[in-house]
């Protein structure tokens, strides 16, 4: 339980970090990106940047409080997410549209701007 909690806990920091990750320092984006997406260990991280572990953990530390501060006061992540659930429920909305002769291409054309805007990972 309590290492699921961790896991999700790094994936929500990494999800911050691909919105907020331009407003850190480069090195606090370098050893976040380590740690949080590419499951870098502290020891590991520390010995690529030759400090201590525990700079490292402390450097981990604030740029955790650093994102989390960012995602409250700026709310774009939990934004990003709501716009994407609501594309996708407007999506299947349309996909229980019977379509008239008339609104064929109007719902065809609803359905590629629905999945265009999905398919973008441009953060």
């Amino acid at each position: 339980m309590e290492k699921q909690a961790a896991m999700e806990k790094k994936v929500q920091l990494s999800w911050y970090l691909a919105f907020y990750g331009e407003m850190l320092k480069d090195n606090q984006r370098e050893i976040a990106r380590l740690y949080f997406e590419e499951d870098y260990s502290l020891g590991e991280i520390a010995q690529q940047f030759s400090v201590s572990r525990q700079s490292i953990h402390d450097t981990v530390s604030r740029v955790e409080k650093t994102l989390t501060d960012f995602e409250t006061k700026l709310g774009l992540a939990a934004r990003f997410e709501r716009l994407e659930k609501g594309l996708q429920a407007c999506g299947e909305a349309l996909e229980k549209v019977t379509p008239t002769d008339e609104s064929k291409q109007h719902l065809q054309n609803a359905r590629n701007i629905i999945g265009a805007l999905l398919a973008q990972e441009d953060m």
